[in-house]
C-alpha cells in the first residue's frame, strides 16, 4: 500500500484466516475424531485418524504450494490473490454440505466417504489459504508487518477457536452436526465477503514465460515429504513393537524417545529435502527460511496434535468423559487456549516490530512446553484447562513473532511461492504428529503422546539458532 493503512485494512487483509481456522478447529479436534471413532471403534482409532490426516495434508502441501506459484502470476482484474480465496471458499461450502450426510453411513463405507470428503475439503481450503497468506507480504510495508501479523494471529487462532468452542463445539456435543456445519458455513461466507475489501489491485508488472519445471519440483517435493513421513512412521512402529511388545508399560521412556526421534527426524529431513527439491539450487541461499520452516513445523506438530487428540486423551484420562461427552470439555480447552491467545497476540505483534522476533519465539516455546507439562502431569480437568491456557499464551506469542519473521525473510517478488512452501509446516504438522503418533498412542497411551508433543515445543527452539534476522533497534538477541 502506498497510502497509510486504514484500520479496516487490518481486518480485510486478515479476515479469511478466521474462516480457515474455524474450519480446521471444527473438523480436526472434534468432527473427524468422533466420526472415525464411530466408524472404526476404539482399538485403532488413532491410527486411522493418522492415515486420514496424512493423505489430506499431503494434498494440502501440494495444492498450497502450487496455487502460491499460480497466484504470483495472476493478472486478473480484481487482484492477484482474492480470486483464489473466493474459489476456495465456494468449494468448501459445497463439501461441508456433503459432509453432513456422512454420519448416516457405517463402518468402512463411512470411513472412506469421510476420507474422500476431508481430502477435498483440504484441497479447497488450501486454494483459499494460498491466496490469503500472500496478502501481507504483497500489501504491507516492512515497518508494519509485525502489527499486521499480530492481527493475523488474532484472526487465525483465538477468535475462531472461541467461536468453535462456544458455537460449533456445543452443537456437535449435543449431536447436532448439521447445526455445527451450518454455523461454520455462515462464518466462511462472512469472512470471504470482508476479504473482498482488501486493498488489492490488478498486477500489471511484466511476467517471464511460464516455466513448468517448478511445478514438477513441487510434485517431487510432496512425494519426498510423504515418503519421509511414511518411512519415519514405519520405523517408529517397528521400534515400538520391539521395545514394548503387547504395550508393555515398563518401556514407556524408550517408546517416548523413539517417538520424539521419529517426529524430529521426519520434520528436519522432510523440510530440508523438500525445500531443496522445491527451490532447486536457490535453496542454498535461503538457509534461514529452511530453519524458520523447521521451527514452525515442530511447534505446530505439538500444538496442532494436542488439539487433534484431545478428545481421545480426555476419554482415556477421565472415565466420565466418554463418546460425545468428551466434546464438551475438549471445546472448553479450545476456548481457554483461544482466550489466552487473544490476550497476548496483539501485544506480541507490537513487540515483534521492536525487539528480536527470535527471542519472542524462544519464550513462546518454553511457555507452551510448560503448559503441556501441566496438562499431562496433573490428573484433574482444571489442570487441563490451566495447561491449555499456558499453551495459548505461548502459541499467541509464537504466531505473531514467527509469521512476522517469515514474511520479512522471504523474497518480496516470490512471496506466494515461498509461503506456499511454508505449508510444509502447516500441513506437515498434522501429518507427522498424527500418522506417527496415532498408532503409538493406540499401543501405549495418549498421555505418553501428549508428553512427546511437549518435548517438541522445546526442541523447536533449537531451530531458532539457524535463523538470521535483521535486528530491530533494541533487539536483545541477534
Amino acid at each position: 500500500m502506498e497510502r497509510r493503512p486504514h484500520w479496516f485494512d487490518y481486518v480485510s487483509i486478515n479476515s479469511y484466516w478466521f474462516a480457515l481456522t474455524a474450519r480446521s478447529q471444527a473438523l480436526t479436534p472434534l468432527i473427524i475424531p468422533l466420526l472415525v471413532q464411530q466408524f472404526i471403534g476404539e482399538e485403532a482409532k488413532g491410527a486411522f485418524v493418522g492415515v486420514i490426516r496424512l493423505w489430506a495434508l499431503m494434498v494440502a502441501v501440494l495444492v498450497q504450494a502450487l496455487v502460491g506459484v499460480l497466484s504470483d502470476r495472476s493478472r486478473l482484474g480484481w487482484g492477484r490473490r482474492r480470486p483464489f480465496i473466493v474459489v476456495g471458499a465456494a468449494g468448501e461450502l459445497v463439501i461441508l454440505a456433503m459432509l453432513g450426510l456422512v454420519p448416516g453411513l457405517e463402518g468402512a463405507t463411512g470411513y472412506w466417504a469421510l476420507f474422500v470428503l476431508y481430502v477435498l475439503s483440504m484441497f479447497a481450503s488450501n486454494v483459499a489459504h494460498a491466496g490469503t497468506q500472500a496478502l501481507i507480504p504483497d500489501l504491507v510495508p516492512d515497518a508494519r508487518k509485525g502489527l499486521f501479523s499480530g492481527v493475523k494471529a488474532l484472526f487465525e487462532l483465538p477468535l475462531p477457536m472461541i467461536f468453535v468452542a462456544l458455537v460449533v463445539g456445543r452443537l456437535v456435543a449435543r449431536g447436532n452436526l448439521w447445526g455445527g456445519l451450518a454455523a461454520l458455513a455462515a462464518a466462511i461466507v462472512c469472512c470471504v465477503v470482508v476479504a473482498l475489501w482488501a486493498p488489492e489491485e490488478a498486477y500489471r508488472a511484466s511476467l517471464p514465460v511460464l516455466d513448468w519445471r517448478p511445478f514438477l519440483r513441487l510434485l517431487a517435493m510432496t512425494l519426498a515429504f510423504t515418503a519421509t513421513i511414511l518411512g519415519s512412521g514405519a520405523a517408529v512402529r517397528a521400534a515400538v513393537a520391539l521395545l514394548a511388545p503387547g504395550g508393555a508399560s515398563s518401556a514407556r521412556l524408550a517408546v517416548a524417545a523413539v517417538g520424539v526421534v521419529g517426529m524430529l527426524g521426519a520434520a528436519v529431513l522432510g523440510v530440508w529435502l523438500s525445500i531443496r527439491i522445491g527451490l532447486g539450487n536457490a535453496a542454498r541461499g535461503h538457509r534461514s527460511f529452511a530453519w524458520w520452516v523447521v521451527n514452525r513445523l515442530l511447534c505446530l506438530v505439538a500444538s496442532t496434535n494436542l488439539g487433534q487428540f484431545m478428545i481421545f486423551f480426555l476419554q482415556e484420562r477421565f472415565p466420565e468423559f466418554q463418546g460425545l461427552s468428551a466434546a464438551g470439555p475438549a471445546t472448553m480447552v479450545l476456548m481457554f487456549v483461544g482466550l489466552f491467545m487473544l490476550l497476548v497476540v496483539l501485544p506480541s505483534g507490537w513487540l515483534a516490530d521492536r525487539v528480536s522476533k527470535r527471542l519472542l519465539m524462544l519464550v513462546a516455546g518454553i511457555v507452551a512446553a510448560l503448559g503441556n507439562l501441566v496438562v499431562v502431569a496433573i490428573p484433574h480437568i482444571a489442570a487441563v484447562y490451566a495447561g491449555g491456557s499456558l499453551v495459548g499464551v505461548g502459541m499467541g506469542v509464537f504466531y505473531a513473532a514467527n509469521w512476522a519473521l517469515g514474511t520479512a525473510i522471504v523474497p518480496a517478488d516470490r512471496a506466494g511461492q515461498f509461503l506456499g512452501l511454508s505449508n510444509l509446516a502447516g500441513a506437515g504438522a498434522g501429518a507427522i504428529g498424527a500418522y506417527i503418533g496415532g498408532p503409538l498412542a493406540d499401543r501405549m497411551s495418549y498421555a505418553l503422546l501428549m508428553g512427546i508433543y511437549g518435548l517438541l515445543f522445546l526442541l523447536a527452539t533449537l531451530a531458532i539458532l539457524g535463523i538470521k534476522e535483521g535486528a530491530p533497534q533494541g533487539a536483545l538477541l541477534k
